[in-house]
C-alpha cells in the first residue's frame, strides 16, 4: 500500500486514539511547586503487571523501552510511544514500512529478535523491556538484571490479549481502549462492506515463503487468520484449521489454492523459494493464479505486524483485493 494511503488511514482510524497517547487522556507526570518555586515532575507510581513469568513490578508511565518483537513494537508506536531500542527478525534490514520514517529513525537496532545484543540494551539505560518467552523466555534472568522485564507467552494468535498487558505496562489503557474501539468499528465496516458487495462467501489464502523455513500455509489460530476472522472471509479446507501455520512441500502447493491468494516472502525470495514456486507448473495451475487473484503482500505488515495498526492496514488492503 502507498505510503500515503497508510498515513491517511492511520489517521482516519486513529484519531481517537492518538489524542489519548498525546494529549489528556493518557497524562505524563504531574507538576508540583517545590520548596524554591521550581516546578518537579511527580514521578507516576509504578504499577504491577501479571506478565506470563509471574508478576512484575513496572515504573508508572516508563519511557525508555526497548522492545524485542515484532508485536511489542507494534504496540509501543501504536500506543504513542517511540522505543529507544528494538529487535527485528534476522532477515529484515528496516522497521516496517507502514510506519512513517519519522516514528522509527531514532530506534536503536539492538540485534536479531531472538538473540539481542544485552550490552547494546544495557546502554541504552531501558525503564522496561517487551517480549514473549517463545523469543526471549531462556534469557528472562538477563534482561530483567537490565529492566523490569514484561513477556508474554507467545505472539500471534493471542495478539489482543497481548496488547492489553502491553497497554497495561506501558500505562496506556486509556489509548489502548480506543484503538481497540477504532478497530472493531472498521472490522464491523468491512464485514458490511462484503456482504453488501456479496464477498463474504470467498475464501482467502495465506501463503509464506521463509527463507530457512520452506513454503509455509497459515490457519486460523494464527495472527493473520485472525484478522480474515475478523473480517468473516473464509479459508480453503487445507487451511480451515486450528493451527497456526505448517509447511508443505512444492508438490502439495494446491493446498495453497483460493477464490484470493495472498503471499509474501520472509528473507531472500530465490533462497526462500518463492521464485521456484511461481515459476512451477503447479503454481501457474492455481485457479487464483489463473483468474489473476493472486497477489504479493509486504511480510512485515501481514505476518510480523501483529498489532492493531497492522490490523487495520490489512483489513483495508483484503477490501480491495476483494474488490468491495
Amino acid at each position: 500500500m502507498p505510503r500515503i494511503a497508510r498515513r491517511t488511514l492511520l489517521a482516519g482510524l486513529g484519531g481517537a486514539a492518538l489524542v489519548a497517547c498525546t494529549g489528556g487522556a493518557t497524562p505524563r507526570p504531574a507538576e508540583v511547586t517545590a520548596a524554591n518555586g521550581t516546578p518537579s515532575a511527580v514521578p507516576a507510581p509504578p504499577v504491577t503487571v501479571n506478565a506470563a513469568t509471574g508478576p512484575v513490578l513496572v515504573p508508572g508511565e516508563p519511557m525508555r523501552v526497548v522492545v524485542l518483537d515484532t508485536d511489542v513494537l507494534d504496540s509501543a508506536l501504536t500506543l504513542g510511544i517511540t522505543p529507544v531500542g528494538a529487535a527485528l527478525p534476522a532477515r529484515d534490514a528496516r522497521y516496517p514500512d507502514y510506519w512513517p520514517t519519522s516514528r522509527t529513525a531514532g530506534i536503536r537496532l539492538v540485534g536479531p529478535a531472538g538473540a539481542p545484543d544485552l550490552p547494546t540494551v544495557r546502554a541504552l539505560r531501558p525503564d522496561l523491556i517487551l517480549s514473549n518467552q517463545a523469543r526471549d523466555g531462556d534469557r528472562y534472568d538477563q534482561l530483567r538484571e537490565l529492566a523490569p522485564t514484561v513477556l508474554t507467552q507467545t505472539t500471534g494468535a493471542p495478539w489482543k490479549a497481548n496488547f492489553q498487558l502491553h497497554a497495561q505496562a506501558l500505562s496506556r489503557e486509556a489509548a489502548a481502549a480506543a484503538f481497540v474501539g477504532s478497530y472493531q468499528k472498521h472490522t464491523g465496516q468491512v464485514v458490511q462492506a462484503l456482504s453488501a458487495a456479496k464477498l463474504s462467501g470467498r475464501k482467502v489464502s495465506l501463503v509464506r515463503f521463509v527463507e530457512g523455513g520452506g513454503i509455509r500455509l497459515f490457519g486460523r489460530q494464527s495472527f493473520p487468520g485472525t484478522v480474515l476472522s475478523d473480517a468473516q472471509v473464509g479459508r480453503p479446507d487445507a487451511q480451515n484449521v486450528d493451527q497456526s501455520d505448517f509447511e508443505i512441500p512444492l508438490d502439495q502447493i494446491g493446498k495453497a489454492d483460493g477464490d484470493l491468494l495472498l503471499y509474501a516472502t520472509y528473507g531472500d525470495p530465490e533462497r526462500a523459494g518463492t521464485d521456484a514456486a511461481l515459476a512451477s507448473p503447479g503454481w501457474q495451475a492455481l485457479a487464483a493464479v489463473k483468474a489473476h487473484r493472486a497477489f504479493p503482500v509486504d511480510d512485515q505488515l501481514w505476518f510480523q505486524g501483529i498489532g492493531y495498526t497492522g490490523a487495520n492496514y490489512m483489513l483495508e488492503e483484503l477490501q480491495r483485493f476483494l474488490g468491495a
